[in-house]
């Protein structure tokens, strides 16, 4: 599977004090300093931290389509059908930085697609679709479908 790359955007501590990295898509990653094992440095001083804001990480949790978990419903679309879904919608198309979405089937089948992340799943009924933020995907009706699509965001993030 590729590894989705992420900017750090900011560094704070985890609930033990270790530090750990915000990135772009909302994920929190640690970045410790624990020689021999992992020798960072850099993590110990103001100056050091600021010097990676921007650094790419991979985010393993968005190569597995995940939500973040602090992230907060915030707007979702009208019900699509497979007759009133927008075109725009069956080509490569993406949410903004920092915008996460969950496309939730509630009758038929719907055809979710994510090249980057090498990924083609059939949603259905109780199996949604998480969209990873500035990630091309698609969608393309099975047959009969009735869906929307609810965004997420940061809590204190404006939309």
């Amino acid at each position: 599977m590729p590894a989705m790359k992420r900017p750090i955007i900011r560094f704070g501590h985890d609930d033990i004090g270790d530090w750990v990295a915000t990135l772009s898509c909302g994920h929190l990653q640690h970045v410790r300093h624990t020689p021999p094992f992992i020798n960072r440095p850099w993590i110990t001083t103001e100056t050091g931290r600021k010097s990676k804001i921007g650094k790419m990480l991979n985010c393993v949790r968005c190569d597995k389509l995940e939500l973040p978990d602090s992230f907060i419903p915030y707007k979702k679309t009208p019900i699509f059908t497979e007759e009133s879904l927008p075109t725009s919608l069956k080509n490569d198309h993406s949410t903004k930085a920092g915008v996460w979405a969950k496309i939730i089937v509630t009758e038929g089948k719907l055809r979710y697609r994510v090249d980057t992340l090498e990924t083609d799943v059939e949603l259905s009924l109780g199996k949604s679709g998480i969209v990873v933020p500035e990630v091309l995907h698609s969608v393309v009706p099975l047959g009969m479908v009735r869906f929307f699509v609810e965004f997420y965001k940061e809590p204190d993030r404006p939309t």
